[in-house]
């Protein structure tokens, strides 16, 4: 597409990616198995009311988000999928959450005795978060009983599901401790269950979708890899040759300005580099504010005419320095590519995080989300 009026940066989302993300994943699962969409922290950067207003369109059952000013902001936009929020919600929002059909996730004792306090015509729809191992939210399996007392007793409530989260099921290498968290959970099932309580079950993640079908349960949470990257190397390892995923986004921006400049010349803040030859640099208008890394300064790479372009010095708040020697015709207003496809380059998301030891996850769920996303047919 050409560049759009008035933007410096943008991302494009490529719907069919999107689509054919969500298929991949729907083809794994049972007919009955339920689909969560996981779309916190803006939709992992890829914006969180048009991407959940597409994959609801394309038939997710749930959206997962981390908290209440997510869900309200999906609900005030007209998104009716169900939500359960994933995260811990403030006391004072439970009420909020509960009139406008807001699942909450539950994992603490205190966390019931909140919910008892608040009085509502709407039943209270909740998911009991158990802590199988990970040490992170959730209930202990020493608790087990104790819940089950406390929910029989708590007045207007809807035991609406019962999930945990693995700690290791994106590497396949290692099963064991997936496999004793499983069989920690299986217990909460047994129990709850018994309890005369039907929960919908869900534990899989992307990584544990993809490798331990045994966890798909009543439903599988899929977040990273319905946006088309791996959650590991280890399960790109294990799966890239049975499944195709598609990075959906796409992110652009132009170059501002074109110069020579002789040997020698200093680039950048603290005179980070030194230019070995004449060259000839461009400015891009973006830096760490819009979410690119500071850690690629002087070892990134964007696409200019289809080919790459070194980043020259440090990554500026909201401007970088890049090398286009080798590129000839470069002017201002063309487009740079600082994530995805030019021509027959890629810079994927997973290529920058393995540069610079970071995750992909970390990076693109901190690309600002003021700079706008487009989505393409």
């Amino acid at each position: 597409m050409s560049r759009p009026k008035g933007l410096r940066t943008w991302i494009e989302v490529d719907k069919k990616a999107i689509d054919s993300n969500y298929r991949v994943f729907r083809s794994m699962l049972k007919k009955d198995c339920k689909f969560m969409a996981v779309v916190k922290s803006n939709a992992y950067g890829h914006s969180l009311i048009d991407f959940s207003k597409e994959i609801s369109a394309l038939g997710a059952d749930w959206l997962g988000v981390d908290s209440a000013v997510e869900a309200r902001v999906l609900r005030k936009s007209e998104v009716e999928t169900p939500i359960l929020i994933l995260g811990y919600t403030l006391p004072e929002l439970i009420g909020d959450m509960v009139s406008s059909d807001v699942s909450l996730t539950i994992s603490s004792f205190d966390q019931l005795k909140e919910l008892e306090k608040i009085k509502t015509v709407k039943p209270k729809l909740i998911h009991i978060k158990v802590d199988t191992g990970m040490s992170r939210q959730g209930f202990l399996e020493s608790d087990l009983n104790k819940v089950v007392s406390a929910l029989k007793k708590v007045k207007g409530v809807e035991v609406q599901g019962l999930f945990t989260h693995f700690a290791m099921a994106k590497n396949p290498s290692f099963p064991q401790f997936t496999k004793l968290q499983l069989k920690s959970f299986d217990k909460w099932i047994e129990t709850f269950h018994k309890a005369g309580f039907k929960p919908i079950i869900h534990a899989a993640a992307s990584g544990g979708a993809i490798i331990h079908p045994e966890a798909h349960f009543d439903m599988v949470r899929i977040g990273i890899s319905l946006y088309g990257l791996w959650p590991s190397k280890e399960t790109a390892g294990y799966a890239k040759n049975k499944i195709t995923l598609k990075p959906a986004l796409t992110w652009k921006t132009i170059i501002s300005e074109v110069k020579k400049v002789p040997k020698g010349s200093k680039i950048g803040y603290d005179c980070a580099e030194t230019l070995n030859r004449d060259s000839v640099i461009a400015i891009c208008p973006i830096g760490y504010w819009h979410g690119l890394p500071r850690a690629l300064s002087s070892i990134g790479r964007v696409l200019v005419k289809g080919k790459e372009a070194k980043i020259l010095g440090r990554v500026s708040m909201d401007m970088i320095i890049i090398d286009v020697t080798e590129i000839s015709g470069v002017k201002i207003k063309d487009e740079a590519v600082l994530i995805g496809k030019q021509g027959k380059s890629e810079i994927s998301a997973e290529e920058i995080s393995g540069i610079i030891d970071m995750s992909s996850y970390e990076l693109i769920t901190r690309l600002n989300p003021l700079i706008k996303r487009l989505y393409l047919p």
